[in-house]
């Protein structure tokens, strides 16, 4: 296999909570679970085989999108669809198969090369799915799902408030990384409705608040080859994301 030039992709990670906990037959019958829950949810928001490229992660798997597929419909099954039919998986199923998992969407440009699929931008993607904002989110809502979006794909998508994607549900957060602190943004919808401007994110123990978007404030044309950084007063910088992850056949597998 040679190298390919880089194409442009929307990613999307999902990982299970608390894997690396289970046994090897438990794993198992997770993972089916995890790739059926995906392939449902994909062709809910109309994504066939024929639009998808996957690579396995062991306790997580990556799709790897074609552009022309609908990031809105994306969304909209993961903020509905995929919460509901976790929910009724997990009714009925015993402590040992429950099954909770932290998703991440977001998009830019990626490369395959002789071990696999690498890129910056999946860099930062998997950056926001190891991240701690969103594990304490989904350690502490009540449902099984929790998502963080990209910069860009907020920018983009979310913000816009298309049908069943509500922007008053996102707050920016911080993701610490080796390179400086990445801005996301966190789906963290409250029982007693939005959020204050300037209130803590819920569960993220960092002392990261609330801000809603304001065109004033956001920088334009957000994309992930640079990556906006954002302080703890929210402050926009740009930076680079450097070092490059291969998507191979092989891993290490944790949490």
């Amino acid at each position: 296999m040679t190298d390919t030039d880089p194409v442009s992709r929307t990613i999307l990670l999902l990982d299970i909570e608390r894997f690396s906990d289970r046994d090897d037959v438990e794993q198992a019958f997770l993972r089916r679970m995890l790739y059926d829950i995906c392939d449902r949810a994909l062709l809910t928001a109309g994504i066939d085989e024929t639009l998808r490229l996957r690579e396995d992660r062991g306790d997580s798997v990556m799709e790897l999108i074609d552009p022309n597929a609908s990031v809105t419909a994306l969304l909209r099954a993961l903020l509905t669809n995929v919460p509901a039919e976790l929910r009724t998986r997990n009714r009925l199923a015993s402590s040992s198969a429950q099954i909770r998992l932290r998703a991440v969407v977001a998009g830019g440009y990626v490369k395959r090369d002789p071990f696999g699929w690498v890129g910056s931008d999946l860099n930062h993607a998997c950056r926001l799915l190891d991240g701690e904002p969103l594990r304490a989110s989904l350690r502490e809502r009540p449902d099984d799902l929790a998502l963080c979006v990209s910069d860009a794909v907020y920018d983009g998508i979310v913000r816009h408030s298309h049908t069943g994607v509500p922007a008053e549900q996102f707050v920016r957060v911080t993701v610490p990384s080796k390179n400086g602190g990445l801005t996301a943004w966190l789906h963290a919808p409250t029982s007693a409705g939005p959020a204050r401007d300037g209130a803590p994110v819920p569960g993220t123990g960092t002392g990261e608040r609330i801000v809603r978007h304001d065109p004033d404030r956001l920088p334009s044309g957000a994309h992930f080859g640079g990556g906006y950084i954002g302080g703890a007063n929210h402050g926009i910088s740009t930076g680079q994301v450097h070092g490059d992850i291969h998507f191979g056949p092989s891993r290490n597998e944790g949490e």
